[in-house]
């Protein structure tokens, strides 16, 4: 066995209803203000109504940033973090989507650390350590809520800058699926797609280890159970736990291990063209793993049967396929398109797409090597719909 590392510092508290339970939770850690980050949105659908008495009934002062916006760029996180200087507060709380966590995690770097957050790209650069940091997501997907990372898009170039540091893992994280319970069939479906990218890119990763895959691979078992159940019965309360639980697993997953050539094209796409982040991956998600297949075919077959396939008498390379049948009947089935001309992706931007992936740190673990003229051909095949 290959030495390997994990490292997960989070603590998790998971439980229908826990949200209630909120402020007894964070009041040992609060001392002056809890700065909630969060977005108009989900403040104006109530869904965080019993957030917000629990943190009255700890008396737990507090202020509210709902200024969020998918794919939160460089200027929104200034806003925030006027925002926190200008309430004193000394912590911080992502509420929301992956875009509301990952705007908390650099609100609360730049609290405490000098410059601009593009400063501080790539790993362990921080200067000092963050505010504290705390989580509680509202959809099952992005798995900010137990990584080590935080994305932001550079409004002038529209380059995805993404910063990791181990300070960045959230002291705790709270799962309540009742939070997501009036999550719309299009965000269950995105952000559910979105795990399941994380799960798959973090199990054939390269730098994947056995905890990990552990991991990713429960996690893939109950993304593709429960992802149908959540997307056509939204209330389906077990389906929507399983869900959530499932993110995270993915989410623990790939802070280990990193990702893949889905996420290094993908982001791409949220800071060129604003894609949703999971539509991007989850379309992406096909072509990428017909061009990784050859490369580590027996990691596929344990992916078809975590999946629920029938690989009896299959060929290794035939078994692996089926991931990708999978992906694309999923995919249909939910609503998502099987090409990347749909979301608005335009070829023009060709050189700065091949470019800004090949700058992502994913591309390095990818399972098969990668060069630019391979990521051109991904993008080209599928943006015309073209599988191998």
């Amino acid at each position: 066995m290959n030495p390997f590392q994990f490292y997960f510092p989070t603590t998790l508290k998971s439980g229908n209803g826990l949200v209630r339970q909120a402020g007894a939770l964070l009041k040992p850690h609060v001392r002056k203000k809890l700065l909630v980050v969060t977005d108009a949105g989900l403040m104006a659908s109530g869904v965080m109504e019993g957030f917000f008495a629990s943190l009255a009934e700890s008396d737990i002062g507090y202020e509210v940033f709902s200024g969020v916006e998918p794919n939160p760029t460089t200027d929104v996180l200034e806003r925030a973090v006027a925002f926190l200087k200008n309430h004193d507060c000394d912590s911080v709380i992502g509420v929301g989507g992956g875009s509301s966590i990952d705007t908390a995690k650099g609100v609360a770097a730049m609290a405490t650390n000098p410059g601009n957050i593009l400063d501080y790209e790539g790993y362990d650069k921080l200067l000092h350590p963050p505010l504290p940091i705390f989580a509680i997501p509202t959809t099952s997907g992005t798995g900010s809520e137990c990584t080590a990372s935080t994305v932001f898009t550079n409004t002038k170039t529209l380059f995805k800058t993404v910063i990791i540091s181990p300070a960045l893992f959230p002291k705790l994280a709270i799962l309540d699926a009742e939070l997501t319970l009036k999550l719309p069939p299009s965000i269950t479906a995105a952000t559910g797609m979105d795990a399941l990218t994380h799960a798959i890119e973090s199990y054939v990763s390269k730098q994947a280890n056995p905890v990990s895959q552990a991991l990713a691979l429960q996690a893939i078992k109950m993304i593709c159970t429960h992802l149908p159940k959540a997307f056509f019965s939204g209330s389906d309360l077990h389906a929507r736990e399983q869900m959530l639980l499932g993110s995270f697993l993915a989410g623990v997953a790939f802070a280990q291990s990193k990702l893949g050539n889905v996420h290094a094209i993908s982001h791409t796409f949220g800071g060129v063209f604003n894609i949703p982040h999971g539509i991007a991956n989850a379309t992406l998600l096909p072509y990428v793993i017909e061009y990784n297949l050859a490369a580590c075919p027996e990691l596929f077959r344990e992916i078809a049967i975590a999946m629920g396939e029938d690989i009896d008498g299959l060929s290794l390379a035939r078994a692996g396929h089926k991931v990708v049948d999978h992906v694309v009947a999923l995919n249909k089935a939910i609503g998502i398109p099987d090409n990347i001309k749909d979301l608005g992706v335009d070829l023009d931007y060709m050189p700065q797409m091949v470019s800004d992936s090949m700058r992502s740190g994913n591309v390095l673990v990818n399972p098969r090597l990668t060069t630019a003229a391979d990521i051109e051909r991904i993008i080209s095949n599928a943006w015309h719909g073209i599988h191998s």
